[in-house]
C-alpha cells in the first residue's frame, strides 16, 4: 500500500481523489493548505505528493519548494487549473515530476500516479549509526541507546545535514542555507543554538561532545 499525500484545497475534488486512489488500494490522506502539506510531509514521508498550486496561504510552488528541499527523491505531481507552458515549466523547473491541468480525466490521472509510483519505488536508506545514536533519515526518527530521542523539526534537519557529510566539516552558512534557506548568515546564531540543543539531547556530557563537534573558524561536524 502506497501513502499518497493530496494537496487540494476543493473539497469535492479532495474527496473525489481521496475515494478513487483508496479504491485503487492506496492510503491517502488529504490536507487543504500549503503550511499543512509541509507538516503532513514530513510526518508521513508519503511515497508520492498531488499538489494542486492555487493553495491558500503558502501557494503550491512554494510547497514544491520547500518538499524538494526537504526531500529531493518524493515524486510531485501538480494537479492545478493553471495550464500555461509558463506555469507548467516554472513548476517541472522546481523539480516536479508530472503535471496534470484541471479538469482532467481520472483514469489517466490514476495511470499517472502509477507510473510515478513505479519509478519512485526505492529502498529507505539505512539508519546511521555513531555510538548509542541511530540516525533513521527514512522514518524521520532518532534514537540514543535503544531510547527515542524527541528533535524538533529543524533539530532534526540541522542532524541530517551533518550526517550526510560523512564526518566532513560544515560551515555555519552552508548549514544555514541548506536547512534554513538563508541567503547569508546575517549575524544569527540561529546554528549555533541547535546544536546546543542537539548536544544536550544527543551526547552523555553535552560540555564535553563525542559526536557533535566543534571545527574552529569554521563550524561542527559529526563524527562516529
Amino acid at each position: 500500500m502506497s501513502r499518497i499525500l493530496v494537496v487540494e484545497d476543493d473539497p469535492d475534488i479532495a474527496r473525489g481523489l481521496r475515494s478513487n486512489l483508496e479504491i485503487e488500494g492506496h492510503e491517502a490522506h488529504v490536507v487543504s493548505d500549503g503550511a499543512r502539506a509541509l507538516e503532513e510531509a514530513r510526518r508521513l514521508l508519503p511515497d508520492l505528493v498531488i499538489l494542486d498550486l492555487m493553495l491558500p496561504g503558502l501557494d503550491g510552488l512554494r510547497v514544491l519548494s520547500e518538499l524538494r528541499r526537504i526531500d529531493p527523491a518524493t515524486p510531485v505531481l501538480i494537479l492545478t487549473a493553471k495550464g500555461s507552458e509558463s506555469d507548467k515549466v516554472r513548476g517541472l523547473r522546481l523539480g516536479a515530476d508530472d503535471y496534470v491541468t484541471k479538469p482532467f480525466a481520472l483514469m489517466e490521472l490514476l495511470a499517472r500516479v502509477e507510473a510515478l509510483l513505479r519509478r519512485g519505488a526505492h529502498p529507505r536508506p539505512a539508519p546511521v549509526r555513531l555510538g548509542e545514536i541511530a540516525i533513521d533519515a527514512g522514518a524521520r526518527t532518532v534514537t540514543r541507546g535503544g531510547e527515542p530521542v524527541s528533535l524538533r523539526p529543524m533539530e532534526f534537519e540541522l542532524l541530517l545535514a551533518l550526517a550526510r557529510r560523512r564526518g566532513a566539516a560544515a560551515s555555519r552558512l552552508e548549514l544555514l542555507r541548506e536547512v534554513w534557506g538563508y541567503a547569508t548568515a546575517a549575524e544569527t546564531r540561529t546554528v549555533d543554538t541547535h546544536v546546543f540543543e542537539l548536544r544536550r539531547k544527543l551526547e552523555a556530557d553535552p560540555a564535553h561532545p563525542r559526536h557533535l563537534l566543534t571545527v574552529w573558524r569554521v563550524g561542527y561536524r559529526l563524527a562516529e
